[in-house]
């Protein structure tokens, strides 16, 4: 069995079966790891929440910001942007049982035996990896229970923007979002800076990249969500699998044991 983890796939499902041919994927011996942002802005978002949730338990996937927005749309109230491809989704047939899956999907999966992490957007420096797990299973539940609907409803927005162990409520399960989620740029005691989208030279005063905070342990960390990185962390540490494909530029799947990356042009 081999383990492939791929970026930013945003429903460009041609590149994506382009990618799995190059190692001949097959899921009755392989499985994928998908860095979140199954869907949005690309051309096939349904064809690809339909080829991942068909996999069964040869995906392992984390939910990026844009699944969660399509959650948000679906059971929040939340309006469709205008930049958005998600009306496929939205209108299928089947969709009531994609929701449904995608709802049981993770924050943040941890491969002890590799020493680890996946998540979209990052791992924060203030937390060790057991506690980043303990709060993701915690924001998972609530994407899975009977308070989803509130969730969904109140989810966007900056604030709090740090962490504080005195957080309850909506506030604590926002913030946690925003760090696995939306985190590019971030200060020494873990303040957000959630509007600057750029390279990461491009770190507004008093912040920097997530990844080059030094952290506690030595977990290695697969994510995607920062296109304009083109997969470039400085570091072997920190392995950025966006490279932008819905942008034009290239969807990255890596083999995680040998670390070999194969590219598919888009």
């Amino acid at each position: 069995m081999t383990d492939y983890a791929i970026g930013d796939i945003q429903g460009c499902y041609d590149r994506l079966r382009d990618v799995l041919a190059k190692v001949d994927f097959s899921p009755s011996r392989d499985r994928l790891w998908v860095a979140g942002d199954l869907i949005n802005r690309g051309p096939s978002s349904l064809a690809t929440l339909r080829y991942i949730e068909s996999l069964g338990t040869s995906a392992m996937v984390v939910l990026g910001n844009h699944d969660l927005h399509l959650l948000a749309v679906a059971l929040g109230g939340h309006e469709v942007r205008r930049k958005d491809t998600l009306a496929d989704i939205l209108d299928a047939p089947d969709h009531d049982r994609l929701l449904d899956w995608l709802r049981q999907q993770h924050l943040c999966i941890h491969d002890p035996t590799r020493n680890l992490v996946m998540v979209h957007a990052g791992l924060p420096h203030i937390w060790s990896v057991d506690r980043a797990v303990g709060f993701a299973r915690e924001v998972e539940g609530v994407i899975r229970g009977s308070t989803a609907q509130e969730y969904f409803a109140h989810m966007y927005g900056n604030q709090p923007e740090r962490w504080d162990d005195g957080l309850t409520g909506m506030d604590r399960w926002r913030v946690i979002t925003n760090y696995f989620t939306r985190m590019r740029f971030i200060a020494s005691d873990g303040t957000l800076e959630l509007a600057t989208k750029e390279s990461a030279d491009s770190a507004p005063e008093g912040f920097i990249p997530w990844f080059r905070f030094p952290r506690e342990d030595d977990v290695r960390v697969v994510f995607g969500h920062w296109a304009s990185l083109e997969g470039r962390t400085g570091t072997d540490r920190f392995i950025g699998l966006d490279t932008g494909c819905v942008w034009g530029g290239a969807l990255t799947m890596m083999n995680l044991d040998s670390g070999e990356k194969i590219h598919c042009d888009c």
